[in-house]
């Protein structure tokens, strides 16, 4: 399994056309609460976590952790993008190809539909390459997700594997660094 905390961290902000993406600071908490409370993100996760919870949990400052990046348009948080250890134990990783670091992305429902997420995964994934040339990453979506699994194809996923967990199809992929996105 890959240890994210060897890589340098934070990295210096990335930019894109639109967006950038940086290290999460004080002033995200509100929109990391915002993402984790809303009934449309939470849809494909469990459903969304109630307020009063969020608002006990999340630290001052959220996902202070390599691998956890802030998406921000224009000076405000629209969105997650996380690079995480994926847990050995959990479905979809019997296969050594598979790799060990999994993607993972919230954005807020104004922000989507305008090609932000994909924007904002190929930089952090053209930055994760970059510091672990090589290294596959996974992602793992519910197939009744059609935008997920709409990205997860932009992005150059390739299927490895469907399996039931939470009581619904996930799809599981893998994307090698050293392939292109399609």
């Amino acid at each position: 399994m890959i240890d994210l905390r060897r890589l340098a961290w934070p990295p210096a902000p990335i930019d894109t056309e639109r967006l950038v993406l940086r290290e999460s600071e004080a002033r995200d908490r509100a929109g990391v609460i915002e993402l984790n409370a809303s009934p449309e993100v939470g849809t494909y996760l469990g459903g969304p976590r109630p307020r009063d919870e969020l608002e006990r949990a999340v630290p001052e400052v959220p996902g202070r952790r390599p691998g956890f990046f802030v998406v921000e348009l224009d000076g405000a948080l629209i969105g997650t993008i996380q690079l995480d250890p994926r847990d050995p134990e959990r479905p979809g990783y019997r296969r050594p190809e598979a790799g060990g670091t999994e993607l993972g992305y919230l954005f807020l429902p104004e922000a989507w539909g305008y090609g932000y997420a994909t924007e904002a995964c190929t930089a952090a994934l053209d930055w994760f390459a970059g510091a672990l040339p090589g290294e596959p990453v996974v992602l793992c979506t519910q197939t009744a997700n059609v935008r997920s699994m709409h990205l997860a194809a932009k992005l150059g996923f390739t299927e490895v594997e469907r399996y039931e967990e939470w009581g619904a199809e996930q799809w599981f992929g893998v994307r090698s660094s050293v392939t292109p996105p399609v």
